[in-house]
């Protein structure tokens, strides 16, 4: 039996069982993109208050020759992009997500969070 033959035989049982399908549009609920998902009344999302995410504190950037790279000794300083009354970028999973400024807890730092990303830009970030 040649391919054409084999093919035409092919869609006329495909166009058979079509005739006797039947389907309805799926009913999702309505999103709500209002709904907070901070103070503990979301429980769409319970599932995921385990998981652990990475955070990163930027304090600025630079850019430097290999040279100096190379150059580079204990006590070296390096100047950064950004004046220190300007506040720090707070990142999760490489998505900023918040501003903040540096504090000193004992003898360890912290960001106090001065500004929060938008809700709606936090969530596009993720795709």
């Amino acid at each position: 039996m040649s391919d054409q033959n084999t093919n035409d035989q092919v869609i006329d049982n495909l166009n058979d069982q079509n005739e006797n399908l039947t389907g309805s549009l799926a009913q999702f609920d309505e999103f709500d993109s209002s709904t907070k998902t901070s103070g503990g009344a979301n429980d769409k999302l319970s599932f995921l208050k385990d998981l652990h995410m990475n955070i990163y504190i930027e304090l600025g950037r630079t850019q430097m020759q290999i040279k100096d790279i190379l150059e580079l000794e204990r006590g070296y300083v390096i100047e950064l992009d950004k004046l220190a009354s300007e506040p720090v970028d707070v990142f999760v999973n490489n998505k900023k997500i918040a501003e903040g400024e540096v504090v000193v807890i004992d003898k360890h730092f912290g960001i106090r969070i001065t500004s929060l990303v938008d809700p709606a830009q936090r969530i596009k970030d993720l795709y």
